[in-house]
């Protein structure tokens, strides 16, 4: 179980480095099924080896995966040295910030969409646990702050880079939490 390692992202050059739809693979790839080299990163994110290649160099210059010693010398493992991430939203550059959450919303989308194009290649109990939920809330800027934090807190065990030995039967989950005033309600 590895420590966890949440990276706060204050400087554009983070958030330009995770602002784009590989990357974001990538470092989710790695974060969630730990170390892999360029091809096996290029199997799982759908993309060519000598592509993902560079954008794992480039999220290395920005300190978030890093080459581990290959046993043979060949292979070149990458891992994450993040577990995470969380903007920085008072320090961050805001457009770069808006950046990098429209590549995640669209990552989440495009998951999304892709779960429910297979719903025969699902097991049944995994169809039934699935869930899609919206809920229109009414609360203050702190409510929402502290439903946050609680979700957060009940989430975070669950994390794959961190949680110990997994239960038989478990699988890597997505899910995606999106909490915003509705335009002109407030």
């Amino acid at each position: 179980m590895a420590a966890e390692a949440r990276r706060r992202i204050r400087e554009s050059r983070e958030l330009a480095a995770l602002a784009h739809p590989l990357r974001l693979d990538l470092i989710n790839h790695l974060m969630a099924s730990g170390p892999a080299t360029a091809s096996e990163c290029a199997r799982a994110v759908g993309d060519s080896p000598s592509n993902c290649s560079y954008h794992l160099r480039v999220l290395e210059r920005v300190g978030m995966v890093e080459a581990e010693e290959s046993a043979d010398g060949r292979e070149r493992p990458w891992r994450a040295t993040i577990t995470g991430i969380r903007v920085d939203d008072d320090r961050a550059d805001r457009r770069q910030a808006a950046a990098l959450a429209a590549v995640s919303l669209q990552r989440d989308q495009r998951m999304t969409r892709e779960f429910l194009a297979r719903p025969d290649q699902v097991a049944p109990a995994w169809r039934a646990a699935a869930g899609l939920a919206t809920y229109t809330l009414r609360m203050t800027p702190e409510e929402l702050g502290a439903l946050g934090d609680q979700l957060d807190a009940l989430i975070r065990p669950y994390l794959a880079p961190t949680r110990g030995a997994a239960p038989e039967g478990s699988a890597l989950v997505h899910l995606g939490l999106h909490a915003f005033p509705v335009e002109g309600s407030s």
